[in-house]
């Protein structure tokens, strides 16, 4: 019994291994994904339809994080700040819109190695959309948790559609 164990140890943790996502596995899917791609595995800029995405990772740390410039801080009003933080807790899912450096961001982070390939092209997707729909919907997904998230009305709400899979 000792070695039927032991066997299924060594067997799981080879395929966990095996499957941890690694700066390898992302360039292929930033390559993929993007129109066009510079930097180097690590650190890459890369834009989707004209959007500027950056993908920044820390293999020794087990973190990665791809963010997208939205406007400057100074041009956020206090009604901006109110929308993006309501955002962030219902229509924003696995994205957040986050101000560092004085601008403000669309991001999502994420532990590298527990990625997968499709969990990385629907990340890239939630913060392209995060930051196309800031300033109307401000959504990643078409999904969102129930909740007032503006007064905004219904129609004007649905002005910029988000970027779907595939």
């Amino acid at each position: 019994m000792k070695k039927i164990i032991l066997i299924c140890a060594i067997l799981f943790s080879t395929i966990a291994t095996s499957q941890k996502t690694n700066n390898e596995t992302l360039d292929k899917v930033i390559h993929r994904v993007a129109d066009t791609v510079t930097g180097q595995k690590g650190a890459w800029q890369f834009q989707v339809k004209e959007r500027l995405l950056i993908c920044l990772t820390d293999e020794n740390n087990n973190r990665m994080r791809i963010i997208s410039p939205i406007t400057e801080a100074f041009n956020l009003t206090e009604e901006d700040l109110m929308k993006s933080l309501l955002a962030n807790f219902h229509t924003a899912l696995d994205v957040k819109y986050a101000i560092s450096d004085e601008v403000l961001w669309s991001i999502f982070t994420h532990p590298l190695a527990e990625l997968t390939e499709g969990q990385m092209e629907d990340a890239i997707i939630q913060v392209y959309n995060a930051a196309e729909t800031y300033g109307t919907i401000y959504s990643s997904t078409n999904l969102s948790f129930p909740g007032v998230l503006n007064n905004t009305p219904a129609e004007e709400q649905k002005e910029k559609p988000v970027l779907q899979k595939g």
